[in-house]
Protein backbone atom coordinates (compact mmCIF):
# COMPACT_ATOMS: atom_id res chain seq x y z
CA UNK A 1 0.00 0.00 0.00
CA UNK A 2 1.33 3.56 -0.87
CA UNK A 3 0.70 6.40 1.71
CA UNK A 4 1.78 9.54 0.87
CA UNK A 5 2.79 12.38 3.85
CA UNK A 6 2.48 15.63 3.92
CA UNK A 7 4.01 17.28 6.86
CA UNK A 8 6.49 19.76 7.17
CA UNK A 9 7.69 18.64 10.95
CA UNK A 10 11.52 17.36 9.83
CA UNK A 11 11.74 14.74 12.88
CA UNK A 12 7.97 13.94 12.60
CA UNK A 13 7.84 13.09 8.96
CA UNK A 14 10.68 11.62 9.02
CA UNK A 15 9.45 9.27 11.96
CA UNK A 16 6.58 8.62 10.40
CA UNK A 17 8.27 7.18 6.95
CA UNK A 18 10.22 5.26 8.97
CA UNK A 19 7.90 3.79 11.05
CA UNK A 20 5.03 3.18 7.96
CA UNK A 21 8.15 1.05 5.94
CA UNK A 22 9.01 -0.82 8.87
CA UNK A 23 5.31 -1.85 8.71
CA UNK A 24 5.32 -2.92 5.09
CA UNK A 25 3.93 0.28 3.37
CA UNK A 26 5.71 2.43 0.72
CA UNK A 27 5.71 6.06 2.21
CA UNK A 28 6.80 9.13 0.36
CA UNK A 29 7.30 12.16 2.39
CA UNK A 30 6.64 16.12 1.12
CA UNK A 31 6.96 19.05 3.20
CA UNK A 32 5.91 21.32 1.18
CA UNK A 33 1.98 22.19 0.59
CA UNK A 34 2.41 22.68 -3.38
CA UNK A 35 4.60 19.86 -4.10
CA UNK A 36 2.24 17.69 -2.27
CA UNK A 37 -0.83 18.38 -4.41
CA UNK A 38 1.09 17.66 -7.68
CA UNK A 39 2.08 14.59 -5.40
CA UNK A 40 -1.10 13.46 -5.01
CA UNK A 41 -2.60 14.30 -8.22
CA UNK A 42 -0.33 13.14 -10.59
CA UNK A 43 0.74 9.84 -8.56
CA UNK A 44 -1.98 7.12 -7.33
CA UNK A 45 -1.59 6.55 -3.44
CA UNK A 46 -3.74 4.59 -1.23
CA UNK A 47 -3.76 6.82 1.41
CA UNK A 48 -2.76 10.78 2.10
CA UNK A 49 -1.82 11.58 5.92
CA UNK A 50 -1.86 15.42 5.48
CA UNK A 51 -1.17 18.05 8.03
CA UNK A 52 -2.75 21.26 8.09
CA UNK A 53 -0.15 23.82 8.72
CA UNK A 54 1.92 23.89 5.34
CA UNK A 55 4.41 25.99 3.65
CA UNK A 56 2.74 26.85 0.35
CA UNK A 57 -0.68 25.16 0.30
CA UNK A 58 -2.54 24.26 3.53
CA UNK A 59 -3.75 21.06 4.26
CA UNK A 60 -7.22 22.23 4.19
CA UNK A 61 -6.31 23.70 0.40
CA UNK A 62 -5.00 20.81 -0.48
CA UNK A 63 -8.03 18.79 0.47
CA UNK A 64 -10.46 21.05 -1.12
CA UNK A 65 -8.51 20.61 -4.64
CA UNK A 66 -8.03 17.55 -4.11
CA UNK A 67 -12.17 16.50 -3.93
CA UNK A 68 -12.62 19.23 -6.40
CA UNK A 69 -10.37 17.29 -9.26
CA UNK A 70 -12.42 14.37 -8.13
CA UNK A 71 -9.20 12.71 -6.68
CA UNK A 72 -11.10 10.72 -3.71
CA UNK A 73 -8.01 8.91 -2.24
CA UNK A 74 -8.33 8.30 1.89
CA UNK A 75 -7.29 11.59 3.76
CA UNK A 76 -6.33 11.33 7.33
CA UNK A 77 -5.52 14.94 8.68
CA UNK A 78 -2.93 15.48 11.41
CA UNK A 79 -3.06 18.78 13.30
CA UNK A 80 -2.54 20.27 16.25
CA UNK A 81 -5.57 22.64 16.20
CA UNK A 82 -8.07 20.32 18.15
CA UNK A 83 -10.69 22.71 18.32
CA UNK A 84 -14.41 20.92 17.23
CA UNK A 85 -14.63 23.62 15.01
CA UNK A 86 -11.18 22.83 13.38
CA UNK A 87 -11.79 19.60 13.02
CA UNK A 88 -15.25 19.80 11.31
CA UNK A 89 -13.75 22.46 9.03
CA UNK A 90 -11.19 19.37 7.67
CA UNK A 91 -14.04 16.70 7.54
CA UNK A 92 -16.33 19.25 5.60
CA UNK A 93 -13.55 19.87 3.60
CA UNK A 94 -13.80 16.18 2.29
CA UNK A 95 -10.90 14.58 4.59
CA UNK A 96 -12.20 10.99 6.00
CA UNK A 97 -10.66 10.99 9.18
CA UNK A 98 -8.75 13.59 11.78
CA UNK A 99 -5.80 13.06 14.40
CA UNK A 100 -4.56 15.69 16.74
CA UNK A 101 -0.83 15.83 17.73
CA UNK A 102 0.63 14.57 19.60
CA UNK A 103 -0.52 10.90 19.02
CA UNK A 104 0.53 7.55 19.74
CA UNK A 105 1.84 5.52 17.02
CA UNK A 106 -0.07 2.55 17.71
CA UNK A 107 -3.25 4.50 17.71
CA UNK A 108 -2.11 6.20 14.20
CA UNK A 109 -2.03 3.10 12.45
CA UNK A 110 -5.30 1.88 13.67
CA UNK A 111 -6.69 5.10 11.75
CA UNK A 112 -4.57 3.74 8.97
CA UNK A 113 -6.30 0.42 8.43
CA UNK A 114 -9.43 1.72 9.43
CA UNK A 115 -9.56 4.15 6.29
CA UNK A 116 -7.78 1.61 3.85
CA UNK A 117 -10.57 -1.10 5.13
CA UNK A 118 -13.12 1.75 3.93
CA UNK A 119 -11.49 2.20 0.78
CA UNK A 120 -12.92 2.22 -2.53
CA UNK A 121 -11.62 -1.90 -2.60
CA UNK A 122 -13.33 -4.56 0.04
CA UNK A 123 -10.86 -4.84 3.25
CA UNK A 124 -11.23 -7.75 4.96
CA UNK A 125 -9.87 -8.68 8.02
CA UNK A 126 -8.09 -11.61 6.77
CA UNK A 127 -6.58 -12.25 3.37
CA UNK A 128 -6.33 -16.24 2.31
CA UNK A 129 -5.66 -18.46 -0.40
CA UNK A 130 -6.04 -21.86 0.70
CA UNK A 131 -4.19 -22.53 3.74
CA UNK A 132 -2.20 -19.50 3.86
CA UNK A 133 -3.35 -16.28 5.86
CA UNK A 134 -2.45 -12.63 6.11
CA UNK A 135 -3.86 -10.52 8.91
CA UNK A 136 -3.13 -6.97 7.81
CA UNK A 137 -3.53 -5.58 11.22
CA UNK A 138 -0.86 -7.67 13.08
CA UNK A 139 1.23 -8.42 9.85
CA UNK A 140 1.17 -12.02 10.59
CA UNK A 141 1.80 -15.14 8.14
CA UNK A 142 0.73 -18.41 8.61
CA UNK A 143 0.47 -21.37 6.40
CA UNK A 144 -0.99 -25.16 7.70
CA UNK A 145 -0.83 -22.77 11.04
CA UNK A 146 2.95 -22.35 10.97
CA UNK A 147 3.96 -18.58 11.78
CA UNK A 148 6.03 -17.45 8.43
CA UNK A 149 8.37 -14.77 9.11
CA UNK A 150 8.36 -12.05 5.89
CA UNK A 151 10.29 -8.84 5.82
CA UNK A 152 8.25 -5.82 5.50
CA UNK A 153 8.66 -5.63 1.48
CA UNK A 154 7.57 -9.11 1.31
CA UNK A 155 4.31 -8.49 3.50
CA UNK A 156 3.93 -5.43 1.41
CA UNK A 157 3.54 -7.59 -2.34
CA UNK A 158 2.16 -10.53 -0.91
CA UNK A 159 -0.69 -7.84 0.65
CA UNK A 160 -1.06 -6.68 -2.75
CA UNK A 161 -1.29 -9.91 -4.84
CA UNK A 162 -4.11 -11.19 -2.38
CA UNK A 163 -6.20 -7.82 -2.33
CA UNK A 164 -5.94 -8.23 -6.17
CA UNK A 165 -8.33 -11.05 -5.32
CA UNK A 166 -7.31 -13.08 -8.57
CA UNK A 167 -6.41 -10.42 -10.96
CA UNK A 168 -3.41 -10.31 -12.84
CA UNK A 169 -0.82 -7.79 -11.51
CA UNK A 170 2.05 -6.36 -13.59
CA UNK A 171 5.56 -5.71 -12.51
CA UNK A 172 5.18 -1.86 -12.96
CA UNK A 173 1.69 -2.04 -10.84
CA UNK A 174 3.81 -3.42 -7.94
CA UNK A 175 6.39 -1.06 -8.13
CA UNK A 176 3.68 1.64 -8.21
CA UNK A 177 2.19 0.05 -5.08
CA UNK A 178 4.83 -2.02 -2.76
CA UNK A 179 7.98 0.18 -3.33
CA UNK A 180 9.31 4.16 -2.93
CA UNK A 181 9.19 6.20 -5.63
CA UNK A 182 13.23 6.62 -5.92
CA UNK A 183 13.06 2.34 -6.22
CA UNK A 184 11.45 2.19 -9.07
CA UNK A 185 13.49 2.32 -11.85
CA UNK A 186 14.21 -1.17 -12.06
CA UNK A 187 11.47 -4.23 -12.58
CA UNK A 188 14.13 -6.67 -11.81
CA UNK A 189 13.83 -5.86 -8.25
CA UNK A 190 10.15 -7.32 -8.29
CA UNK A 191 11.28 -10.67 -9.74
CA UNK A 192 14.00 -10.63 -7.02
CA UNK A 193 11.14 -9.88 -4.37
CA UNK A 194 9.07 -12.43 -5.59
CA UNK A 195 11.29 -15.43 -5.85
CA UNK A 196 12.17 -14.96 -2.20
CA UNK A 197 8.43 -14.84 -0.89
CA UNK A 198 8.31 -18.48 -2.96
CA UNK A 199 11.33 -19.63 -0.81
CA UNK A 200 9.40 -18.78 2.32
CA UNK A 201 5.71 -19.21 1.68
CA UNK A 202 5.92 -21.95 -1.08
CA UNK A 203 8.89 -23.96 -1.27
CA UNK A 204 8.69 -25.50 2.32
CA UNK A 205 5.18 -26.47 1.47
CA UNK A 206 5.48 -27.76 -1.83
CA UNK A 207 2.76 -25.64 -3.00
CA UNK A 208 2.32 -23.35 -5.51
CA UNK A 209 0.47 -19.86 -4.49
CA UNK A 210 2.04 -17.17 -6.91
CA UNK A 211 1.95 -17.49 -10.25
CA UNK A 212 3.49 -16.15 -13.25
CA UNK A 213 1.26 -14.94 -15.91
CA UNK A 214 4.14 -14.65 -18.80
CA UNK A 215 4.33 -11.16 -20.54
CA UNK A 216 1.63 -9.53 -18.37
CA UNK A 217 2.28 -10.06 -14.53
CA UNK A 218 1.42 -12.03 -11.14
CA UNK A 219 -1.51 -13.02 -10.04
CA UNK A 220 -2.42 -15.80 -6.61
CA UNK A 221 -6.01 -17.38 -6.58
CA UNK A 222 -7.65 -16.94 -3.80
CA UNK A 223 -9.77 -19.39 -3.83
CA UNK A 224 -7.80 -21.99 -4.11
CA UNK A 225 -8.41 -25.20 -1.84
Amino acid sequence: MRILVIEDDEALGASLTWGLRAEGYSAQLTADGNEGLWLATEHNFDLIILDVMLPGLDGYQICTRLREAGKWTPILMLTAMDAPLDQAEGLDLGADDYLTKPFEYPVLLAHIRSLLRRAAHPRPALLKSGDLTLDPATRAVHRAGRAIALTPGELSVLEYLLRAEGRVVSKSELLEHCWDLVSQADPAVVEVRIHHLRRKIDQPFTTRTIETIRGSGYRIDPHRP
